[in-house]
C-alpha cells in the first residue's frame, strides 16, 4: 500500500489508463490536423496527399505561403526556425487572405485555426509581399 491506499499494481493501472487515454487523444488529434492540411493543400491546387509526407508538407506549405518551397530548408537553422516558422504562419493567413488576428490564432492555436482555414470560406489567392 502506499500513501494513496492503494497498490502498487492498482496504481500502474490507473496511470497506464491515463497514457492510454492521452495517446488515443493524441493519435486523433494528428490525424485531424492531416485531414486539416490535406484540405488546406487541395484548396491551393497542390496534392493533399503531400500532406502525409513528411518533409515534403513543409516544403508544399512553404511554397503555398512563400511561392518557394525550398525555403523549408530554413527551418533546419538552429533558433532562426522559430522566426521562420512564425513567419510561415503570417504568411500562411496572407495567402489566403486572412489578417493578422487570423495568423496569430494559427501560431497559438493551430488546432482550431487550420480547420477554419480548411473548411471555411477562405479562398487561395497566392503569396502576399
Amino acid at each position: 500500500m502506499n500513501t494513496y491506499g492503494m497498490t502498487d499494481q492498482q496504481m500502474a493501472g490507473i496511470v497506464g489508463g491515463v497514457s492510454a487515454a492521452y495517446y488515443v487523444v493524441y493519435i486523433i488529434v494528428a490525424v485531424f490536423m492531416i485531414v486539416c492540411l490535406w484540405k488546406i493543400f487541395t484548396k491551393a491546387n497542390e496534392p493533399g496527399w503531400a500532406a502525409i509526407v513528411p518533409f515534403y508538407n513543409y516544403y508544399v506549405e512553404f511554397k503555398i505561403a512563400w511561392g518557394n518551397g525550398w525555403k523549408f530548408l530554413l527551418l533546419l537553422i538552429p533558433v532562426a526556425n522559430i522566426v521562420f516558422a512564425i513567419m510561415l504562419e503570417v504568411k500562411m493567413a496572407k495567402a489566403f487572405g486572412k489578417g493578422g488576428g487570423f495568423a496569430a490564432g494559427l501560431i497559438f492555436l493551430p488546432v482550431i485555426f487550420y480547420p477554419i482555414l480548411a473548411f471555411g470560406n477562405a479562398q487561395y489567392i497566392g503569396p502576399q509581399e
